[in-house]
């Protein structure tokens, strides 16, 4: 009969009772064998230490008392396997408990004790207490060794305290102790936690110096500190060293390289890495293809993520909640939303339970696909499949219904996430804010944007440009100026979109003066006049009839290295138009295809109506003949101001043909061109035909007057 091994029987029993049992349970189990452990210590120290490889400090705790109570001798091996058993199984309190209990048991704690307890420390997020630890030693006659100190620096590091472990790195010397690779992979580690991405490579080019040769360790904590400071150079270029240095890669190093490549937009490489990583005998995991997919998906690669998603189980890689998401993301930008709603309701096929961010992504796809419907009905279904509805999956929703033009849907969802225990924050508030300013609610867009500070969320200049816009289209441009000038003082920079908004308000009110000083001023903020804010800058000037500043502002323009663009053009025609200057506004229009800029309806109708002022019916006729050579199609402005311009030369006949041939472009005549052709027929004295078109226009006013009540 084979003989078991010491202890085997009562350990299985003592497993038997589970993780948490009574004192008196575990006494039952190892009455019988007390006395033999008086005669013989280490029996107990065998089963202390199968409990610490159980992870069972409980149980551990409850013999090391007994054995005290029961007057079994105990000495610093128990202890020590103990308080290891304590920090194997994260109980940190208790080992803290036994190492303080052991001078009183006339048992002195030595290095093992120590290095046990500031394990259990570190492993419990306890820096503090790992580090009163060590410097309690020398009081306690202990002298640390390099693996007290290690377990020290990654108490540090698991704290995110990279100071605290760089100054313990540093004293090792001091203590006549050489840091060796565990050291300086923890102290790279917390640097890399720290966002210190060159003291990492630092210390891990100062490491020879120390002689102590990086592992895979080592490189894999630098790769990961490069990529989490948005090197992915530098994490490629180690990845690619570690071949040189004979350092084998794993998974780990390949997967913080990939993430890194993902970050930095090098999605190609991201792809090269993965696929190459069966050549090195390293196997890729979920978490080199999640790593992936992410990277095709931010550079907008969505068919490639999704083939990836596809592929992993071929390579014994199940996707997960992270995979899903970052594949239905990468829907999300390519503006695939059925895709992403596909994606979503195949998770639970594959056992994957959708989460806060499945959700929020393919909300956000809704949104980006206009199906504000849609990105509700997943909204309002999180609830029901205990998915928590937070702050990003809230902003979708908002963001889905400002697209759609559903404010009051908007600001419902807004006022109702405190119900939720969501606190809004700027992003939530801005697209709140947005869905205002787009039905031109500006009184709400400065309610909303005023509340944010009472929540806690700070404006910033998303928030700013929104309300500035409401201002705008609300005409209101005192309140948008205010808004800009107050900018500053809520630490919020005003940025080309805030000055551009501001001057487009300028413009509608008017203040043609104020319009081009906000323009003037921008360098000085040290904000960069565009296009945009140049071309609301002449159309203030258009509205304001200075032509020649107009022009002036068009023609400085390729010196601040801005190009000229449709809308700049348009506006500077328009002024000329304005001015009576109709052969500027042709030159100007001719002069578009040069700058590489194609005139657009709005020019060539700008044009025409200079022509108009200008009495060049034959002009106008031209240009709106060849709007189709230059692909523009003419619309009912540009066929009213030909048909004016006729009228102006008394040409009924070109008149009345302009306006027949309107339907057969698919353009319905209005009232402008009913009433440019009548006057046409007065002034060549066809008072039938004038009358007949009267009548027309007295129809089309009674149509419009009804599908307006309709609407309402």
């Amino acid at each position: 009969m084979q003989q078991q091994p010491v202890g085997s029987l009562l350990l299985q029993q003592l497993l038997d009772l589970g993780r948490t049992p009574s004192q008196v349970e575990v006494f039952r189990v190892i009455s019988v064998e007390l006395d033999g452990w008086r005669e013989n210590p280490r029996h107990a120290t065998v089963v202390l230490g199968s409990l610490a490889r159980h992870r069972l400090p409980c149980i551990a705790g409850h013999v090391l008392s007994l054995m005290l109570e029961k007057s079994v001798e105990t000495n610093v091996f128990h202890y020590n396997v103990a308080i290891n058993a304590c920090g194997k199984g994260g109980q940190w309190q208790l080992a803290l408990s036994l190492l303080s209990s052991m001078p009183g048991m006339s048992t002195m704690p030595d290095k093992i004790s120590y290095s046990a307890a500031i394990s259990a420390c570190s492993k419990g997020g306890q820096w503090q207490l790992a580090l009163s630890l060590l410097s309690s030693m020398p009081e306690m006659r202990v002298i640390p060794d390099e693996i007290i100190y290690n377990s020290a620096i990654s108490a540090c590091e698991k704290g995110g305290q990279w100071q605290l472990a760089l100054s313990l790195l540093s004293s090792m010397p001091d203590m006549k102790m050489m840091p060796d690779k565990i050291s300086c992979s923890a102290a790279i580690s917390a640097c890399e936690k720290g966002g210190q991405w060159q003291l990492a490579l630092s210390l891990l080019s100062s490491m020879p110096d120390m002689r102590t040769m990086p592992d895979t360790i080592t490189y894999s904590a630098a790769i990961s500190a490069c990529e989490k400071g948005g090197q992915w150079q530098m994490a490629f270029s180690l990845l690619s060293s570690m071949f040189d240095m004979r350092v084998m890669a794993n998974a780990f190093s390949y997967n913080a390289a990939i993430s890194a490549c993902g970050k930095g937009g090098q999605w190609q490489l991201a792809l090269n890495l993965l696929s190459g990583m069966p050549d090195m005998r390293v196997i890729p995991n979920e978490v080199s293809y999640n790593a992936a997919i992410s990277a095709c998906g931010k550079k907008g690669q969505w068919q490639l993520a999704v083939f990836l998603l596809s592929s992993m189980p071929e390579m014994e890689a199940m996707p997960d909640k992270i995979s899903f998401s970052a594949a239905i993301s990468a829907c999300e930008k390519g503006g695939q939303w059925q895709l992403a709603l596909s994606l979503l309701s195949a998770m639970p096929d594959r056992t994957v339970i959708p989460n806060t961010i499945s959700y929020s992504a393919a909300i956000s796809a809704c949104e980006k696909g206009g199906q504000w419907q849609l990105a509700l009905s997943l909204w309002s279904s999180m609830p029901d499949l205990r998915v928590v509805q937070d702050e990003i999956s809230f902003s979708a929703a908002i963001s889905a219904c400002e697209k759609g033009g559903q404010w009051q849907l908007a600001l419902s969802l807004l006022s109702s996430m405190p119900d939720t225990k969501v606190i809004p924050h700027e992003l939530t508030y801005n697209a709140a804010i947005s869905a205002c300013h787009k039905v031109g609610q500006w009184q709400l867009a400065l309610s909303l944007l005023s509340s944010m500070p009472d929540m806690r969320a700070i404006p910033d200049k998303i928030s700013y440009n929104s309300a500035i816009s409401a201002c705008e289209k609300g005409g209101q441009w005192q309140l948008a100026l205010n808004l800009l000038s107050t900018m500053p003082d809520m630490r919020a920079m005003p940025d080309e979109i805030s000055y551009s908004a501001a001057i487009s308000a300028s413009e509608k009110g008017r203040q043609w003066q104020l319009a081009v000083f906000l323009l003037s001023s921008m360098p000085d903020m040290r904000v960069i006049p565009n296009e945009v804010t140049y071309s609301a800058a002449i159309s203030a000037c258009e509205k304001g009839g200075q032509l020649q500043l107009a022009l002036s502002l068009l023609n400085s323009m390729p010196d601040m290295k801005v190009i000229p663009n449709r809308v700049s053009y348009s506006a500077a025609i328009s002024v000329c138009e304005k001015g009576g200057q109709w052969q500027l506004a042709l030159s100007l229009l001719s002069s578009m295809p040069y700058m590489r800029t194609m005139p657009d309806k709005i020019s060539y109708s700008a044009a025409i109506s200079a022509c108009e002022k200008g009495a060049r019916w034959k002009l106008a006729l031209s240009l709106l003949s060849g709007m189709p050579d230059m692909r523009v199609i003419p619309d009912e402005i540009s066929y009213s101001a030909a048909i004016s311009v006729c009228s102006k030369a008394v040409q009924w006949q070109l008149a009345l043909s302009l306006l027949s041939s309107m339907p057969a472009t698919k353009i319905s005549p209005d009232l402008i061109s009913y009433s440019a052709a009548m006057s046409a027929c007065e002034k060549g004295g066809q008072r039938q035909l004038a009358l007949s078109l009267l009548s027309a226009i007295c129809e089309l006013s009674r149509l419009q007057a009804n599908h307006k009540t309709t609407i309402e």
